[in-house]
């Protein structure tokens, strides 16, 4: 910057009345010098001719830089053309202006930063000098006016980091960033973002700026109140350390100490009511913080954990819309296979009883084995349909506690004797409402898979206990037909084993994925679980940490009524009785002789009919039947269940009984209330339909 004459020496006129030895220039430059405002003396062009030591700090130059400057280098571009021409037209006309005129006026530092004024002006004509004194307060000095500029700037923080908020969808961009603004509006060294591990054991370092060469990203800290995120979840409420070397609520890090930290404040981040970790600010000066930092860090955190909140759930949505994705797929596959497992399972039943090859053990052995594998595809094709939710459930009132304690014993007998296992029921344990045994199956799987995750032994817990309603992160995971009252009942598996990693437990549920080696494991045990809990109207939650162990907990819907018993497999035959007259709907033409001849075997008087329309023209008025049987799915016409509703409403006494491998048929047809009406699973053997034929007529 070029520099001007700074012009003829100003001299103070005498004073007479100050006390003899003292120099009145001398008192007068000194008083220049130490004058706390900011004091610049320009001529009527606006150059400066004298600028105090206050005025320099302000501005950011040396005193002696500011001297043979234009007053309008201090001015901000924006408002220079104003500015000069305020300034030419006070030059005609100079008058004392005191500070408070409420103007708003800015001035332009040496780095380009500006910086809010007030402005006093003083004329020395009457003093014969051609000269105006300029006395400048920096406003955001004074308390009130410094809180109000610190809160405006805090607000702008929050709403940057606001927007960022909006426009991410990734939240490791935002715990990059939150450090970086909420040191840089704190004017602090250091700021981190704690998170509480799903363990709850330890916190791990998320985020964070300016940290100790013992602090990196990843960073462990145990959960306890003497160390600083722990002291903060403990107490859950915000924290503000004055001096470090004072503190005595918890143990203060020497690190903290070495590195020359000395006030703090954290909050903690929550979520749907739970602390899930801590937002930390430190600093190197003293008595840094207060409630307007507490309330500017409290606003970050809610934008923090709503948008971890918001990912979580965008995450859950997708994991279920890809399980829904594959069931789908999955559960078409099952429903086809199924018929062709009637078929196959159906001729190897007739193939057994043909008195040709009653004496033939070489044939025998054959449809023993062929019969053996198709049960072993009706199994897969059962899992499949478990996973997919498409499965046929019979569900009844289980007495938790029983079913629990029994599989306790058979699991003592087999599993390693150094796997100890504990069964814990509530007192007060209502029934569960589910299919027994897909619930036996479902819990069987998952102490299958504990037994597996604890080779050198360990111990494997099973809990029941009555609940209302499901936790919060569950919530959204089940179906809108769940229980109206909302209550269930918590069975929860866990065992002391290896636990999983986050990225196995987020594919846990998912059909075909193990981590077992090639032979050990289909990858199915888990997801028909998944499928099994949902369809019956509850959910599932998987806790699991490495090195730890893992829980499973299942809720399972409380019955709102009692279900009728089942009658047995074994008397069903016996319960048919003979000359039964039965409408059978069918329209794959092999599934149909099949059963066709297991009707005849169980001397049925069997009338045919391959679409619903066809069934419908043979229930005419004069019609004598004791039972309609009809598939559920039954080609591009009328649904098996809108028949039966439509026969019903003409013969309002004919028992019902459903055919179908794939109840979503069902339900498709029938809304979210089970039909009236007894449903036999495909495949099936003949005596599965005599007692299914014997429940329908006893019910119908």
């Amino acid at each position: 910057m070029a520099q001007h004459s700074a012009g003829p020496p100003i001299e103070p006129v005498p004073d007479p009345a100050l006390p003899p030895g003292i120099d009145d220039n001398q008192v007068f430059r000194t008083l220049f010098a130490a004058y706390p405002d900011s004091l610049i003396v320009a001529d009527a062009s606006g150059r400066i001719v004298m600028a105090n030591p206050s005025a320099a700090r302000l501005m950011g130059y040396e005193a002696a830089e500011l001297v043979g400057m234009n007053v309008d280098a201090l001015v901000p571009d924006s408002i220079r053309p104003r500015h000069a021409a305020y300034r030419e037209g006070y030059a005609h006309n100079p008058r004392p202006r005191p500070m408070g005129t409420q103007m708003e006026l800015v001035a332009r530092r040496r780095d380009g930063s500006e910086v809010m004024v007030e402005i006093a002006l003083s004329p020395l004509q009457s003093a014969g000098l051609p000269l105006v004194v300029a006395a400048i307060r920096d406003i955001g000095a004074y308390p009130r006016v410094r809180q109000a500029l610190q809160r405006a700037r805090y607000a702008e923080h929050v709403a940057q980091l606001g927007r960022l908020a909006v426009d991410t969808r990734d939240p490791q961009a935002l715990l990059q960033q939150l450090p970086a603004m909420a040191a840089q509006a704190l004017e602090a060294e250091m700021a981190l973002v704690y998170l509480l591990e799903p363990n709850r054991l330890e916190f791990r370092l998320a985020g964070g700026i300016g940290m100790l060469p013992t602090e990196g990203l990843g960073t462990r800290v145990a959960n306890r109140p003497d160390t600083p995120p722990g002291f903060v979840l403990a107490h859950g409420e915000p924290v503000i350390v004055a001096d470090y070397r004072e503190e005595k609520r918890y143990a203060v890090p020497p690190a903290y100490l070495e590195a020359g930290l000395v006030s703090a404040v954290a909050v903690p981040l929550s979520e749907r009511g739970r602390t899930i970790g801590a937002l930390t600010v430190r600093s190197r000066a003293a008595k840094r913080f207060g409630e307007d930092e507490v309330r500017f860090l409290q606003s970050l955190s809610n934008l923090l954990t709503t948008t971890l909140q918001r990912a979580q759930t965008e995450e859950a949505l997708n994991h279920a819309q890809r399980l829904e994705s594959v069931g789908q797929l999955t559960g078409g596959i099952a429903h086809d296979f199924n018929n062709l497992l009637t078929v196959i399972q159906g001729n190897l039943q007739v193939l057994e009883e043909l008195p040709a090859l009653a004496d033939d053990a070489f044939g025998q052995q054959l449809v023993a084995a062929a019969g053996r594998a198709s049960r072993r595809g009706a199994e897969l094709t059962g899992k499949l349909l478990a996973f997919s939710r498409r499965q046929v459930l019979q569900p009844a009132p289980i007495d938790v506690g029983a079913m629990l304690t029994a599989l306790a014993d058979m699991l003592r007998r087999t599993v390693d004797q150094r796997i100890r296992i504990d069964v814990q029921v509530a007192p007060d344990c209502p029934p569960a409402l589910a299919d027994p045994g897909q619930l036996e199956s479902a819990l069987l799987n998952i102490a299958i898979n504990a037994r597996d995750a604890m080779p050198d032994g360990g111990t494997l817990g099973f809990r029941a206990t009555p609940v209302d309603g499901l936790p919060a992160e569950l919530r959204h995971d089940l179906d809108p037909m769940g229980t109206p009252d909302g209550r269930f009942v918590a069975i929860a598996i866990a065992d002391t084993g290896q636990g999983m990693s986050d990225e196995v437990r987020e594919r846990a549920f998912e059909p075909f994925f193990t981590t077992k080696e090639a032979g050990r494991g289909t990858g199915l045990g888990l997801s028909t679980v998944y499928g099994f809990v949902r369809q019956s109207r509850g959910a599932i939650a998987i806790d699991s940490w490495v090195g730890v162990g893992t829980t499973l907990t299942l809720y399972i819907p409380q019955p709102a009524r009692q279900a009728d018993a089942a009658v047995d497999e074994a008397g069903g035959a016996q319960a048919v009785p003979e000359g039964l007259r039965v409408l059978m709907v069918e329209d794959d033409v092999e599934v149909r002789t099949v059963v066709l001849h297991f009707l005849r075997l169980l001397r049925c008087e069997v009338t045919i009919a391959t679409s619903g329309e066809q069934a419908l023209l043979a229930l005419d008025p004069d019609a004598r039947f004791d039972l309609l049987l009809t598939d559920i799915a039954l080609g591009a016409g009328m649904r098996g269940t809108q028949l039966a509703t439509e026969a019903q409403q003409r013969f309002p006494d004919l028992p019902v009984l459903l055919m179908s491998g794939y109840s979503s048929d069902l339900l498709a047809s029938t809304g979210a209330k089970p039909p009236p009406w007894e449903l036999l699973r495909k495949p099936y053997t003949r005596e599965q339909l005599a007692a299914a034929i014997a429940r329908a007529l006893r019910t119908g």
